[in-house]
């Protein structure tokens, strides 16, 4: 009964959820400071605010909430273990946008976990990147990194590094990189574009074991054909929660894959009414979301 009730917690939200949107989208335009007709996205916002926090309770008071198996994650503290064995540097490329960028941002706190393993090996990490905000913000990572693992002082600024602003300027460089210092381990995390097979293919070349995760649909054949692990997608987004199990980032994961569920299901009722020809009244609950 227990494992059911998050199920029926959101079936019963979804369900209070679509009433209210028949009640917002009766009602009329209002001239006032408050909108009605917009009253449906704030329903809709407020539903998901409310899975949010009661995934990220759930996570804080020790539930278990099952995640999917990510081979290419699961592999990383096994790749530093084999640099570390082989006395052999890890290479982390935190992708080539700036800071502001939502897969720079996922790499960089993949970057920390990566970090975190590497000080508990004394493993030689590399952190090339292409602009300047990126290096601050990767250096705070790592450096913080290595005082939680109890090592400040193996921490050097010099881990994180800016080599080039220019695309292919920073690929010729991170190439001469991976071809100098062999590492033994390459982790690809974040956005990429028509670098993304050299560098790669580079990597393979020099015997590194490879790791890669972006979102750019149009790398990613590039980085499954070179490399031996590669995230797609979403996989680069979940990565943190998958890698610290973290309530806030665990009840988020869970509460967005939840209204996903929600918003296909209801994609496929509306689709389903409308070819009936009785689905007007259910287009106009979200047509003003």
């Amino acid at each position: 009964m227990n494992r059911l009730r998050p199920v029926w917690t959101l079936l019963l939200g979804l369900l209070i959820t679509l009433l209210l949107f028949t009640v917002a989208s009766a009602q009329t335009e209002s001239d006032g400071a408050f909108r009605v007709d917009r009253l449906n996205a704030l329903i809709f916002m407020a539903l998901f605010s409310i899975v949010i926090l009661i995934y990220t309770r759930w996570a804080k008071s020790g539930k278990k909430l099952f995640i999917r198996k990510i081979n290419g994650l699961d592999e990383v503290e096994e790749a530093v273990g084999r640099a570390t064995e082989m006395g052999k540097p890890v290479l982390f490329i935190p992708g080539l946008q700036e800071i502001d960028e939502i897969e720079t941002i996922a790499a960089i706190s993949i970057l920390g976990r990566v970090a975190k393993i590497t000080a508990r090996y004394d493993t030689p990490l590399m952190v090339p990147v292409r602009y300047p905000m990126v290096m601050a913000a990767g250096q705070e990572v790592v450096e913080q990194a290595y005082i939680e693992e109890g090592k400040p002082d193996a921490y050097n600024k010099d881990i994180v590094r800016y080599v080039a602003g220019e695309q292919f300027a920073f690929t010729a460089t991170v190439n001469g990189i991976m071809m100098r210092d062999r590492p033994a381990t390459n982790i690809f995390m974040g956005a990429f574009f028509a670098e993304s097979l050299l560098l790669a293919e580079t990597g393979n070349a020099a015997g590194s074991i490879q790791i890669a995760g972006t979102a750019q649909p149009s790398q990613l054949p590039f980085f499954i054909a070179a490399c031996d692990y590669t995230l797609m997608g979403e996989e680069l987004y979940a990565a943190s929660a998958y890698l610290s199990h973290e309530p806030l980032l665990l009840g988020g994961l869970k509460g967005q894959d939840w209204m996903k569920i929600i918003l296909v299901l209801s994609i496929l009722i509306g689709t389903i009414l409308l070819s009936f020809g009785v689905g007007d009244w259910f287009y106009d609950l979200y047509k003003s979301v």
